[in-house]
């Protein structure tokens, strides 16, 4: 486990500012051309460290799994003219190593990457630089725009640090438009809402999976499927055609499958062939584009950082999507459903939505009671990062696999966020959490819950998040008013080995739903010995069942619209 001294921590509190010091071990001189900017730029300076000499060192930073992540370091620039040098020394925020001086010696593949900040002014008079989205689901390592140099080979030695200049002589090419196919459309529409609010134009989509026989079926009018989830790259797992012949099987760390790859191909070409048959029912799926400047998606919330998302997806999105193909268009015939974030969404939507939607089907969800966020109790513990006794204390896990070895920790994921973005502009999980729950710091960024350097909760911002956000508070809070609009609605499942601890939050949820009265007649199901992200299938691996979304619920969501559409509700002309 790796220590962090007090002097360690006083330098890293500097960590993102340009200021200059003396340098302790290597220092890299990063700079651009005029060819690619002759305007200053702002943004992120992200310095990569590879021992992996196989791959630019931008394409394997993996969030999730921190060890198969290269070393980070990061430092903000404010007006970076073409030709200055951006300098990072020890003042750079580093993970896992806290600084450049703490990197061991040996060879290194080496790359820069600049995430480009933009000034928004929003309506309510703030002013804030952030990464925009630019169709990529705000990943910077390959957001459209943003500047990167060549890996370069570098042996570095502790024992005589050297002057290293790498210069941002590529930028990432754009992104071009989706194709409509017969089943798969796609639309784009501007947000008043979030225009207003942001003081810019911005766009939400939705990738649209339309039934055989829309075009050739005009009366019919269908039920709606929302499903949620993280930026999706197009409607997830349907293909019309069978496995690419010369697919060269891959092998999957987190299913220990050989030929993962060529086995989502065929359970997406098995979707296809269900979704046409003769006695399939005909409804319509969409997911939905809504990145952001600090995510690659909402969480399909309203939130005083991110604006109002919510309202934006539900009142302009959804009515549209409706509008243009002939969704039925009532809350009896809207279903939601999805995984993890989607999980959460799927919830969430319900809960502030309860009229709008019929059921939700939240697998593996983020954190619904935030007395387990993750394994936090944010109103109680003192510390995001560890565990304290007497005389000893343990760091937090927040990350696991099956058989319960931890690869990462709670300092970890976040310190790994802090190096590649501050106030919340990672584009990380932890970092999304904060700027949907929280509200609006002294700065105007979000307000963190607990410091990222020390890991110590803000009761304040805890006690905001659980009256806004805390989902099984809130229910149990609202059930008055809720019961005649959510009973028989929600289902959750989360496997009991879920890789980031999303268990116990279902554990606490679940306790405070069948404590309600009158009861809320929906359903909880755990998958024994299940990873992230066990959705309910108890008969399939979790590999298989992960790619069963848009029809897996279909029998509970068939049953609750006989049982609750109204007279006259159409039940019909969707069934040809």
């Amino acid at each position: 486990m790796r220590k962090f001294t007090l002097a360690a921590l006083g330098s890293i509190v500097l960590a993102g500012s340009a200021s200059a010091g003396a340098a302790k071990g290597p220092e890299f001189a990063i700079s651009y051309p005029a060819s690619q900017s002759s305007a200053p730029l702002d943004g992120r300076v992200i310095l990569l460290l590879s021992r992996d000499m196989s791959r630019e060192p931008r394409t394997h930073v993996e969030a999730n799994e921190p060890l198969a992540s290269p070393y980070l370091f990061g430092l903000n620039v404010d007006g970076l003219a073409p030709g200055a040098e951006a300098v990072l020394n020890d003042n750079a925020f580093g993970w896992p190593a806290a600084h450049l001086s703490a990197i061991p010696s040996g060879d290194y593949f080496v790359q820069a990457v600049l995430n480009r900040y933009e000034t928004f002014h929003l309506a309510d008079g703030r002013t804030l630089k952030l990464p925009p989205d630019k169709g990529e689901g705000q990943q910077w390592a390959r957001k459209p725009g943003n500047l990167y140099s060549t890996p370069v080979k570098l042996h570095l030695d502790a024992a005589h640090p050297v002057r290293t200049a790498l210069v941002l002589d590529k930028q990432i090419e754009p992104i071009g438009p989706k194709t409509d196919t017969e089943f798969v459309k796609h639309i784009r529409i501007r947000s008043e809402l979030l225009s207003r609010f942001w003081g810019r134009d911005v766009f939400l989509g939705a990738h649209v999976l339309v039934p055989k026989g829309f075009a050739d079926h005009p009366q019919a009018r269908y039920p709606l499927m929302v499903f949620h989830g993280h930026y999706p790259d197009d409607i997830s797992g349907f293909r019309t055609t069978p496995p690419d012949a010369d697919l060269k099987p891959d092998f999957s760390e987190r299913f220990h499958l050989a030929g993962y790859n060529r086995i989502q191909q065929q359970e997406a070409y098995a979707f296809y062939q269900k979704w046409i048959s003769a006695d399939f029912p005909r409804f319509l799926v969409i997911e939905i584009e809504h990145a952001n400047p600090f995510y690659d998606d909402s969480y399909a919330v309203n939130s005083a950082n991110l604006g109002p998302y919510g309202d934006a997806i539900n009142k302009e999105l959804i009515p549209e999507v409706e509008r243009r193909f002939r969704g039925i268009g009532a809350g009896w015939a809207r279903f939601t459903y999805g995984g993890s974030t989607g999980g959460w969404e799927a919830l969430a939507t319900q809960v502030f939505y309860p009229d709008m939607y019929n059921g939700a089907f939240a697998a593996c969800p983020d954190p619904i009671d935030f007395r387990a966020y993750t394994l936090i109790d944010i109103y109680k513990d003192r510390s995001a990062y560890t565990l304290k006794g007497e005389a000893s204390s343990v760091e937090r896990p927040a990350f696991r696999n099956y058989l319960g070895e931890m690869f990462a920790t709670q300092r970890d994921e976040n310190y790994m966020e802090l190096a590649q973005g501050d106030r919340s502009r990672s584009g990380g999980q932890y970092d999304i959490w904060q700027a949907v729950f929280s509200p609006v710091g002294s700065d105007g960024y979000p307000k963190p819950i607990f410091d990222k350097v020390s890991g110590v909760i803000d009761p304040a911002v805890a006690n905001y998040w659980r009256e806004h956000f805390d989902l099984a508070y809130i229910i149990s809070r609202d059930w008055k008013t809720l019961a005649p609009k959510l009973q028989g609605k929600i289902h959750l499942y989360v496997g009991n080995g879920d890789n980031y601890y999303l268990t116990d939050s279902v554990y606490f949820g679940q306790e405070r739903l069948e404590a309600l009265q009158p009861a809320y007649g929906g359903s909880v199901a755990y998958g024994d010995r299940a990873e992230h992200c066990w959705n309910g299938d108890p008969k399939q691996p979790n590999a298989y069942s992960r790619l069963h979304y848009n029809f897996q619920y279909l029998p509970q969501i068939l049953e609750r619209i006989k049982a609750s559409a109204p007279a006259g509700a159409d039940l019909k002309s969707w069934r040809y």
